[in-house]
């Protein structure tokens, strides 16, 4: 029997739904002459981070790879369907709740792994976990977060939480993620197979920048023992003279602050002063650089994986339904169709237009969790009806993050919840269960 994942306590939730609820806060807020937090439309919420966030950091959230057709592909594969609604059918009460790993999750929506999130809001993933667990909505943490998995466990105690492994260079450092995974209570690990080279990202290259080089989002290797390890080794074998040579200008002192500060896990003392003396701040954000992924990655190393946890393995990425079949061969315990948002190549084939096909390939035998592209509820019930299990979020809820924190977190995945509601009801439906491809027409 499916466990119960944690879900906000309302005891009206089940007669009100979370649409109505939402609807009648904002407008009950409106008397007063106060509105959202963060803008309801996605178009607006993209333009209001815009402006609330440094070039450097709105490029990188929402950027793409190339001239970005991939990341148009994506959005433009939801037009080319239609929810069909079906009138006089009692939709008084509606049930958002599936089944996921064993779990009754009260939502069919996951938070997506989203790296450096930083560059958003100082309180970075601890923000995105606590809004997340608010809402009883699993978040997948980045293996690029700002702050250690423990730190968001303890952040949020009571959230669900998965784990994305970036498959390092390194298979000790990829034991001792997975192992420190399992211990701080994720539920699984979700091995991110489309970043084993780093795509070609114009609007970053532009800027010429990378925030790894200035040491940011790399706290989850910073805070292990096998990296720290591997950075002492590098910093004895490496002499200053054999460092790339940097253009002394005050964006380079600026980054080797930022560097010396972040050092603090590696040298055992906050002062920034003690820190830049220190080889090993910078010798960090080298290392990171050399282990980061492996091109060389390949299916039979996913073996390993199964000696280094006992937690569920989903593999994010799968974009081909022969890869999907592969997975299912090498034993998965479920699939997360993706093309990271558009991020790494260019005119790649969008993810919506696979899951049915996928869908129908691995016919139920393992969970499927469905991203990229996905902006509002209505997206959320497309993909739904074409066979995931789950839909993740991604750009959105780092948006709501860079306007108004956890707040804004919080807001934009209530906000596609209640769309999703309202989808289900206004199409005549009572459960996600009951939604399916008759749900849909082809536009």
């Amino acid at each position: 029997m499916a466990q119960r994942s944690a879900a906000p306590d309302d005891p009206a939730a089940a007669s009100r739904g979370i649409s109505r609820r939402t609807q009648s806060d904002i407008y009950r807020a409106g008397i007063s002459g106060m509105r959202p937090r963060v803008p309801v439309d996605t178009d607006a919420l993209e333009d209001a981070a815009r402006k609330a966030l440094s070039a450097e950091a709105f490029a990188y959230i929402a950027g793409g790879a190339g001239a970005e057709r991939t990341v148009a592909a994506n959005r433009a594969a939801f037009g080319r369907w239609q929810v069909w609604p079906r009138a006089l059918r009692d939709v008084s009460s509606r049930d958002l709740s599936i089944d996921l790993l064993g779990v009754r999750r009260a939502t069919p929506l996951l938070l997506a792994p989203l790296g450096v999130m930083e560059m958003a809001h100082a309180e970075a993933d601890l923000a995105v976990a606590r809004a997340a667990a608010s809402l009883g909505v699993p978040y997948t943490l980045s293996n690029q977060a700002s702050f250690p998995m423990e730190a968001v466990a303890d952040a949020a105690p009571g959230g669900a939480r998965l784990f994305q492994l970036y498959w390092s260079a390194s298979d000790e450092l990829n034991a001792s993620l997975l192992r420190r995974a399992e211990a701080s209570g994720c539920e699984a690990v979700v091995v991110t197979l489309d970043t084993h080279l780093l795509g070609w990202r114009t609007r970053d290259l532009d800027l010429a920048y990378l925030p790894f080089t200035r040491a940011m989002g790399i706290a989850q290797y910073t805070s292990d023992p096998v990296f720290q390890q591997l950075v002492r080794e590098r910093s004895r074998a490496t002499t200053d003279a054999a460092a790339p040579p940097v253009k002394v200008t005050p964006k380079a002192v600026a980054a080797g602050v930022r560097i010396a500060r972040k050092g603090a896990a590696l040298t055992g003392t906050r002062s920034v002063r003690e820190n830049l003396r220190s080889p090993l701040p910078r010798a960090a954000v080298e290392t990171f650089l050399d282990v980061f992924s492996t091109p060389a990655l390949t299916w039979d190393d996913l073996a390993k994986a199964r000696q280094w946890t006992s937690l569920p393995i989903i593999l994010k990425g799968i974009v081909h339904p022969d890869d999907a079949i592969r997975a299912l061969d090498a034993g998965v315990d479920g699939i997360w169709i993706s093309n990271h948002g558009g991020r790494q190549i260019d005119q790649s084939v969008p993810t919506l237009e696979v899951l049915p096909t996928i869908a129908e390939r691995v016919a139920g035998r393992v969970p499927i969790i469905f991203d990229s592209g996905v902006r509002q509820g209505s997206d959320v019930f497309i993909a739904l009806a074409l066979g995931a299990t789950a839909v993740a979020l991604g750009r959105p809820y780092s948006y709501g993050l860079g306007i108004a924190g956890e707040a804004g977190v919080r807001e934009v995945v209530r906000n596609v919840l209640a769309e999703l509601d309202i989808t289900l009801g206004l199409s005549g439906h009572n459960a996600i269960a009951d939604v399916g491809p008759d749900a849909l027409r082809r536009a």
